[in-house]
């Protein structure tokens, strides 16, 4: 298995070290490598910590999907999450549920087992940066909860895209490019719909001009929807 510098892979995280310090941080912090090929994945295997802080993303795309009763809910994670995904998986759950992960490009994954963060917690800094990392990720996750209650697909297709793009959108002159290539089918998890209702509904935002389908991601014209204000203001409240 290869190893990072995990300050190098993500600057951002570097960022939190002070000055001085950063050098010697960014030399220090290494972590095992673990490679994810496109496809659905388990996180059973020797490579996966059971302590420790988990698995960072440094690139590539996954979505987390959970399904009770037949209706199913998924979450998109990315560069700078950080993931336990076998936390939970042996406590009895009150309702029956199933979870599964999809890696939908290929992804690399920092292993912060106990070796890497004894080597972090030399900078607290980090840890907060961490910590922080995940009250954001809830933040996200309340934030798509209010958008699947819109009534309207189209409504929630547009909201979820321009709330995607606020992470991973590039402006352009033409508008916001969203550089992410996502199904049908992984579109109707994240807003809680049926494939065919998001084809549908997908159609309505084409005709409007307020979404472009390009090669490699789609183009959100014009401004961002006045509901997903709302919706954000939902997310932080509860978080």
């Amino acid at each position: 298995m290869s190893v990072c510098h995990i300050l190098r892979e993500d600057p951002e995280l570097a960022e939190a070290v002070p000055g001085p310090a950063r050098p010697r941080a960014i030399e220090t912090c290494v972590a095992r490598i673990q490679h994810l090929n496109s496809g659905r994945w388990t996180s059973r295997g020797a490579e996966t910590p059971r302590e420790g802080i988990g698995l960072l993303v440094l690139d590539g795309l996954l979505v987390r999907r959970v399904g009770v009763h037949g209706r199913y809910g998924a979450e998109l994670l990315g560069e700078g999450d950080v993931l336990r995904p076998w936390q939970g998986e042996d406590i009895p759950a009150a309702l029956a549920r199933t979870t599964g992960w999809r890696v939908l490009e290929p992804t690399r994954l920092a292993v912060l087992d106990e070796a890497a963060a004894r080597r972090l917690a030399a900078y607290p800094e980090l840890i907060g940066r961490l910590v922080g990392r995940a009250i954001e990720r809830s933040r996200h996750l309340a934030v798509n909860m209010a958008i699947i209650h819109q009534a309207r697909v189209n409504v929630r297709l547009h909201m979820m895209l321009w709330h995607l793009a606020e992470r991973w959108g590039r402006v352009r002159s033409e508008g916001v490019f969203l550089p992410l290539s996502l199904t049908h089918s992984v579109l109707s998890d994240l807003v809680a719909a049926r494939r065919p209702t998001v084809t549908t509904a997908l159609a309505e935002l084409y005709r409007a001009e307020l979404v472009r389908d390009l090669p490699r991601g789609w183009l959100l014209l014009g401004e961002a929807p006045g509901e997903l204000l709302v919706a954000q203001e939902a997310g932080i409240a509860d978080s």
